[in-house]
């Protein structure tokens, strides 16, 4: 009873504080729009405080743990097998994610013969620093690849499927990608943030000419159809019909664009889960052995889409 009480009053405890930051955005958008606008932003840059702390608790798995140094920022990795000697497979994990979670797709990597490389992102994980985009998030996965060399795959889940692409785009060298729950719109994924926070309309805008600002690209440029058609390796695109962070269309998006990309949908596994599955990672190995998997998207002026 006592543990049903405890669990009643933490779940009472976040709802006040969800409402109470909420009432906040709102009223600050109203007094002092450009103070909660920045506030707004570094909060959609900050990692949850609890991923730290379940990263830290994750067994890592055996994994050879070495450390890169990137934008002055120490880069803990994780390392099964020798990616030297050996076809390996880079994973990226999602916003307030870590590296390990790779420990589900380890089995059948290893057992295929890949070694295996991940990482915790910036602001996540063993990693330094305090705040993530989507450029760090790509930039440093580009690092971690250029580090290890050439990959014979790169996996990618939500963010960290966003940001295997545009390292795709810019240069990444991997012969094949798994997208899984990837965002394809990140101006969407702001509106998305900004929704729950009670933020107008206004508010956000700033918050994109701010962004933009600060980073140096424009969220146009990092649209998924702006850049996939030049990637010219294949890919496996992985999407729940009822994901509510990321919507099935974005990962539709990916596959309708991308040029050598076909789209697995799930159903009943949501965002997370889905990364976590047995049958999306037997899909995802018989993918990288070559076989047919999934249905290719095709799109014309006069048919939005269909499948092939």
């Amino acid at each position: 009873m006592s543990m049903l009480t405890s669990k009643i009053s933490t779940t009472v405890r976040n709802v006040t504080r969800l409402y109470g930051l909420r009432l906040g955005f709102a009223v600050g958008a109203w007094l002092a729009p450009d103070a909660t606008m920045r506030r707004a932003a570094e909060l959609f840059c900050t990692p949850f405080a609890s991923s730290r702390r379940r990263a830290l608790d994750a067994p890592t798995c055996g994994a050879r743990e070495e450390s890169l140094q990137i934008d002055g920022h120490a880069i803990a990795t994780y390392v099964w097998g020798d990616p030297h000697a050996q076809p390996y497979v880079l994973f990226a994990h999602g916003w307030s994610s870590h590296g390990t979670r790779v420990a589900k797709w380890l089995p059948a990597l290893r057992e295929a013969g890949y070694a295996v490389v991940a990482f915790d992102q910036l602001a996540h994980g063993r990693s330094g620093g305090r705040l993530a985009t989507l450029p760090d998030f790509t930039r440093h996965l580009h690092a971690v690849g250029a580090h290890y060399g050439p990959a014979a795959a790169v996996i990618g889940h939500s963010l960290g499927g966003a940001a295997a692409m545009l390292a795709l785009a810019r240069g990444l060298q991997a012969e094949r990608a798994v997208l899984i729950a990837p965002p394809a719109d990140p101006a969407a994924a702001v509106g998305r943030f900004a929704r729950f926070l009670w933020v107008g309309e206004d508010l956000m805008r700033r918050m994109f000419a701010y962004f933009e600002s600060r980073i140096g690209i424009s969220f146009d440029a990092q649209q998924a159809h702006h850049n996939v058609p030049r990637i010219g390796h294949p890919a496996l695109i992985v999407h729940d019909v009822g994901d509510r962070e990321v919507p099935w269309s974005e990962g539709e998006r990916y596959a309708r664009y991308w040029p050598g990309a076909r789209l697995l949908s799930t159903q009943g596994l949501g965002h997370n889960r889905v990364a976590d599955d047995g049958a999306v990672i037997a899909s995802a190995l018989r993918f990288l052995r070559g076989e047919t998997v999934g249905v290719r998207v095709v799109s014309s002026p006069n048919l939005p889409y269909g499948y092939a």
